[in-house]
């Protein structure tokens, strides 16, 4: 597959110009972990975010990375998700000097981290409501910064 090409068929540009902020998550193996990939996988396939691998941002491949990176320098709303106070998809992204717009820490939000367990479906569902709210927020103010630059 190319290298600018991805799932919704129009590559990396086409999301950027359709406004939507990029999402990345923790996807490790415990409650909350599974959790915040759940909200990010949710938000990518309703068409609200675009969800993009924090593996392979942590893992330097270059394309990933580089999509993270110009997200930024062009002002594309980005949302952290994480699990837990490890705060994984936080450091991965600062490697690759990259900090995002909102970093949601689902520990703080009452998500507790347990080993060998599924997530409450009723905590995602209000989690969820949430996330979609950020994020179409996310993507209001990012139209409205645009707009001015244009009008300037």
């Amino acid at each position: 597959m190319p290298e600018s090409s991805d799932q919704h068929g129009g590559g990396p540009q086409e999301s950027a110009q359709r406004g939507l902020p990029l999402v990345y998550s923790c996807s490790g193996c415990s409650s909350a972990a599974q959790l915040a990939n759940h909200l990010a996988v949710r938000l990518d396939r309703s068409g609200e975010a675009e969800m993009s691998c924090i593996a392979g941002v942590g893992g330097g491949v270059k394309p990933l990375v580089r999509l993270a990176q110009r997200a930024q320098a062009a002002r594309r709303p980005i949302l952290a998700i994480d699990g837990c106070a490890l705060r994984c998809v936080g450091h991965a992204l600062a490697q690759v000097g990259v900090e995002p717009t909102r970093h949601l820490l689902l520990s703080d939000a009452g998500v507790r981290k347990l080993p060998h367990a599924d997530f409450d479906p009723a905590q995602a569902a209000e989690l969820l409501r949430q996330c979609t709210l950020q994020v179409r927020e996310m993507a209001r103010a990012s139209e409205q910064q645009a707009g001015c630059a244009v009008d300037a």
